[in-house]
């Protein structure tokens, strides 16, 4: 578990530019947020706790804005570095 989290931050530090340090990923990175929290949903999803896993997706969704549906399937290393503006 540890080891994956390790991979993602050095995964956004190789692929980002404008990520200085780990300290500032962990903090200030919500695609990071929102990846961990699909992860954390998609076990329960997986186990068909399906509500559990929408209400912890409905909850990172309204801390980082971004919503990953629990029932994805995404490899790793999935770099979510902005949101697109509208145009």
């Amino acid at each position: 578990m540890f080891k994956s989290l390790r991979n993602d931050i050095r995964v956004i530090k190789d692929r980002d530019p404008a990520a200085k340090n780990t300290l500032e990923v962990l903090l200030c990175y919500s695609g990071l947020h929102a990846i961990w929290a699909y992860r954390l949903a998609h076990r329960f999803y997986r186990h068909q706790w399906f509500v559990t896993a929408r209400i912890i997706s409905t909850i990172a969704r309204f801390f980082t804005g971004i919503e990953i549906h629990p029932g994805a399937q995404i490899g790793s290393c999935l770099l979510y570095t902005s949101d697109a503006a509208d145009d």
